[in-house]
């Protein structure tokens, strides 16, 4: 399966989808994880070696991909159009993660603005839920309504995802609490994805 992780913001958390997905679908099949991003992202959060999947660049994947059975590619935030062109035809599914901020949303909006006449795959992620507040139902309810593609599950706004990477792992391999909480969220995505 090819995904792409993209978004025309940053900060949604496109890099921490694209790895934690990487991570669930290595369980299932070898996985590689492209980083297109100009930031380096997530082979930054590779560098210590310590995820179970493969992570490379853009250029150095295309020797690799016939390697795997997965190939997720976290694209760069603020792709142009030709690159959404480029990700609607190269990919079985897209996935425009969101946070429930009104801002993001907009955005994401605009985002599937664009893919819709492509005829892609693709699906929205909310991602920093904080269940304490009525955001992420609020923000559900607007996807729901003009009914795009949403996945059920959603990611929590947990700190312990930013300490993950800087460590170099997943929420999975990271000491707190709440951490199995994370990792259960991206799982249920996964088998959603699947």
């Amino acid at each position: 399966m090819i995904i792409s992780i993209t978004a025309l913001k940053g900060g949604v958390g496109k890099t921490t989808t694209a790895v934690h997905l990487a991570a669930f679908l290595q369980e299932k099949a070898p996985t590689l994880l492209i980083d297109a991003d100009k930031n380096r992202s997530a082979l930054h959060w590779s560098r210590e070696e310590t995820l179970p999947f493969h992570v490379a660049s853009q250029a150095g994947a295309t020797a690799l991909i016939k390697k795997y059975t997965h190939i997720i590619t976290d694209t760069q935030a603020r792709p142009e159009l030709e690159e959404l062109k480029d990700l609607a035809y190269g990919s079985d599914l897209v996935i425009l993660p969101t946070t429930p901020n009104h801002l993001d949303i907009d955005v994401t909006i605009r985002a599937v603005e664009l893919l819709e006449p492509l005829d892609v795959n693709y699906k929205v992620l909310l991602t920093q839920v904080d269940s304490r507040t009525k955001t992420g139902r609020d923000a559900r309810k607007v996807l729901e309504d003009l009914k795009l593609p949403l996945f059920k599950s959603e990611i929590p706004r947990l700190i312990a995802f930013e300490r993950a990477s800087s460590r170099g792992v997943t929420i999975k391999d990271y000491p707190d609490p709440r951490a199995a909480f994370g990792w259960s969220s991206y799982r249920a995505v996964g088998k959603e994805v699947l």
